[in-house]
């Protein structure tokens, strides 16, 4: 079977065991490890695109509101993500090197440090809502509708970082299976909350038969609280399964108690802080880019945010193989297999490569169709689609800077690639954008993005190739 459980857990013995690996077994896990992530966020993305395609029907101004705060939505959800791999990479190490009992003591720190650091998101992100839109330049017609989607996505933030760590430690386990089948839940969960709570109460004619759909009518509110509540019950799910129903990671097998142990905090800090940072400053260079933007009008932001959720289905691949990388590269570096990390990595990313140039290419063409899925105005489709054709081409190079980051995650190498990700984002990408967003409007920003990816990617081919990753 493409997809088999025992086959990829025997695969995944050999590593832990010492066993010889031929070069289609090295491919088959790694294909094995990937293919469910790869699925999960391909369904993720349609997700938002149904998400977008919903709130689109309403008009610009909603999907503007939406857009104008998505970019520091992502910014506490990748606190939130760095959190759960400072604790998740060292229970990678630990399984490949056969110490399940320390595995779960990592697991039982990562729960009360995760828990702790979502509350203090929350706290934080609700502050800051009501005057986030005007700090982003958004203007008064979507200010209020901006304000009230973050606030209600900032009340989720601990299960939003509980369903975090659960998956991450699910994934470094090597299940891959059960993270993606609580992402396909969470987006169908999401589709239907979003019907329900986005439009009012209507009748609907199918086959000739009136059906009367129930409706909430609250608009880009009824968007935030279709997809947070979605997480919630997904988050619970995915918890319960990680901590308490997994073979290896329960902390409910035998009879270990708790004992403090600061090296799991230390090791943790070590490999997270780089990557906190990096989120934060990243995700801040985001906003910096809405602030770009903005000034260019609603169309524009909307048309933005549009391009962003399509662009989504080229590169979850990367995201998907990166995923297998990180569990793959981690258990190798805890069973003291060196060797077989390199080959894994390149395996991986040359894999990466050749799939998003495919998808690059596929983008290119189907540019416009992608954009009138989730908006029926004329200006936003041409907008949009004119952008998605200038990144198309930076797409392999993409999956060069995607994997091999997560190559060096799995290795515990977080600062360096940290680095290379900061210095290009801010120093290339925004220097540029801002320069050709005066004279090219929104296509002179993502063309800065496609200089900047690209020039990304071979400063990460290079970091792979070096292998100073593997001797952290």
């Amino acid at each position: 079977m493409i997809l088999s459980k025992t086959k990829s857990e025997s695969l995944l013995a050999k590593i832990r065991n010492g066993e010889a690996m031929t070069e289609g077994d090295k491919l088959n896990l790694i294909f094995q490890l990937s293919l469910p992530s790869i699925l999960a966020q391909v369904t993720n993305v349609m997700m938002f695109f149904i998400d977008q395609a919903m709130v689109g029907r309403l008009g610009a101004q909603a999907a503007a509101s939406i857009g104008l705060v998505e970019s520091t939505t992502w910014l506490f959800g990748g606190l939130a993500s760095a959190v759960s791999m400072g604790f998740s990479v060292q229970v990678a190490h630990f399984i490949g090197a056969n110490d399940f009992e320390k595995a779960r003591q990592v697991v039982r720190h990562g729960i009360i440090t995760a828990f702790c650091v979502s509350l203090m998101i929350m706290l934080i992100a609700a502050i800051i809502s009501r005057p986030l839109p005007y700090w982003l330049g958004g203007g008064a017609d979507i200010a209020a509708d901006a304000s009230r989607y973050f606030l209600i996505f900032s009340l989720a933030a601990p299960f939003f970082q509980m369903n975090n760590l659960a998956s991450s430690m699910l994934k470094c386990e090597g299940n891959m299976r059960l993270p993606s089948i609580m992402s396909v839940a969470v987006c169908a969960l999401d589709v239907v909350f979003n019907f329900f709570f986005i439009f009012p109460s209507r009748t609907i004619n199918i086959l000739g038969t009136d059906l009367f759909i129930p409706g909430a009518g609250l608009g880009v509110m009824g968007a935030a609280i279709g997809t947070a509540t979605a997480f919630v019950c997904v988050s619970l799910i995915q918890s319960w399964m990680a901590f308490f129903r997994s073979k290896i990671l329960s902390i409910r097998i035998g009879s270990e108690k708790f004992v403090f142990f600061a090296n799991y905090l230390r090791n943790a800090f070590n490999i997270g802080a780089p990557m906190a940072v990096q989120m934060f400053l990243m995700s801040s260079a985001q906003v910096i880019s809405t602030m770009i933007v903005a000034p260019l009008g609603n169309f524009a932001i909307a048309a933005n945010t549009f391009a962003i959720t399509a662009e989504s289905l080229c590169y979850m691949p990367g995201y998907g193989i990166g995923d297998a990388a990180t569990t793959l590269v981690g258990q190798s570096m805890g069973a003291g297999r060196r060797d077989l990390c390199f080959s894994f990595a390149k395996m991986a990313v040359w894999s990466g490569m050749i799939i998003m140039a495919i998808m690059g290419l596929i983008m290119f063409f189907t540019a416009y169709d992608l954009m009138a899925i989730m908006t029926p105005v004329e200006e936003i489709r041409q907008l949009g689609a004119s952008s998605l054709r200038i990144e198309a081409f930076a797409e392999p190079m993409f999956a060069a800077s995607i994997i091999v980051y997560s190559v060096c995650v799995g290795a515990g190498d977080t600062l360096h690639p940290a680095i290379i990700n900061l210095s290009c984002m801010w120093f290339v990408r925004l220097t540029l954008a801002a320069w050709l967003a005066k004279d090219y409007g929104l296509p002179g920003v993502w063309t800065a993005m496609a200089i900047e990816l690209s020039f990304r990617g071979l400063l990460f081919l290079v970091r792979l190739y070096r292998k100073k990753w593997l001797k952290i």
